[in-house]
């Protein structure tokens, strides 16, 4: 027999504010007027029609209400304006927010313990410009590398920044480049993603002096970042400004982007697509093809396009399945 849900009388008095912590059972709603409130989730609210794993993020406007008991709840979010989601997981169809409301979001990697690969900084990349939300990469850890990973390291710079993302190289240890990552998230709401192990917790601690961020070490085994935030959390920056951590995450899934859309989201093989004899060009193999041609002559980077038919191969797939679901 199915269990009762409790019935839960909230007042009538509503409160409006921005979601600052979501530990996945509980958030934390800073109001308007400047206070932090423990809040939970209503009941009914998960499914009317979200199909994520989890229906409020941090960066949300919600409207909350306390009980009877005198505990707060999240009764309603404000429109979005916009938000950055992935897939749950390989096996899902399910979506994660990453965050909503954000100015910038803002993708952490390294070189080595651990390899952020180009795949992966192109899924995030390809998923900021859907959401249409500035993105920017911070290669950390400088302070580690030799003459062949700086070479690389500028391979990497020239090729994004060529596209129009801001890169940046940092190292959280020695504080060089901090001054540029300040001016980057400065006044703004800036999400701060990566791999585990890139040092995204580090990197805070030194822009917020007294964050604290528990830090942790690499795997020996594996050499990649063993988890060390465990919820998303919004945090203000002393200079202006907000900066939202989540957990570090090991891949990047793109979900529900539509297969003749899915060029859009690498500006210069939309930009170079134009010049395509067919309008619908999927750049896989059509008479005269401009991006094919263009890669033949290294004016479109291989690992790009690598990247873009991981995605429009994920996104054709998503779409058959979606063919033959049966609508619930």
């Amino acid at each position: 027999m199915a269990k009762k849900s409790k019935n839960i009388t909230l007042g009538a008095e509503r409160r409006q504010g921005t979601v600052i912590r979501n530990t996945g059972s509980s958030y934390v709603v800073e109001t308007d007027d400047g206070k932090s409130v423990n809040c939970r989730v209503k009941g009914n609210f998960r499914i009317k029609g979200i199909r994520t794993t989890n229906p409020v993020s941090v960066g949300d406007r919600v409207i909350i209400a306390s009980a009877a008991d005198d505990a707060d709840y999240i009764v309603g979010i404000e429109p979005r304006r916009n938000y950055i989601i992935r897939r749950a997981s390989n096996l899902s169809k399910e979506s994660h927010i990453l965050a909503s409301n954000i100015d910038r979001a803002i993708l952490v990697a390294s070189l080595r313990e651990p390899e952020t690969p180009l795949t992966f900084i192109d899924r995030f990349l390809a998923t900021s410009e859907a959401y249409s939300i500035p993105a920017a990469v911070i290669i950390n850890k400088m302070d580690t590398w030799d003459e062949e990973d700086r070479e690389l390291a500028e391979a990497i710079r020239h090729l994004y920044d060529s596209i129009g993302y801001p890169t940046l190289f940092v190292s959280a240890t020695t504080g060089e480049g901090l001054d540029s990552l300040r001016d980057l998230t400065r006044d703004n709401i800036s999400l701060l993603a990566g791999n585990s192990g890139v040092g995204k917790s580090s990197l805070i601690n030194a822009l917020i002096p007294g964050a604290d961020l528990r830090t942790g070490e690499i795997s020996d085994i594996h050499h990649t970042g063993m988890h060390t935030t465990t919820f998303s959390e919004m945090l203000s920056l002393p200079y202006g400004g907000k900066i939202i951590d989540i957990p570090g995450v090991r891949g990047f899934g793109t979900i529900e982007f539509e297969p003749s859309e899915v060029s859009h989201y690498f500006p210069e093989i939309f930009e170079i697509g134009r010049n395509c004899r067919y309008s619908d060009c999927k750049h896989t193999g059509e008479p005269g093809c401009a991006v094919e041609e263009a890669l033949e002559q290294h004016r479109i980077a291989q690992s790009r396009y690598a990247s873009y038919l991981s995605v429009l191969e994920e996104a054709s797939e998503e779409a058959g399945a979606d063919k033959y679901r049966k609508p619930f």
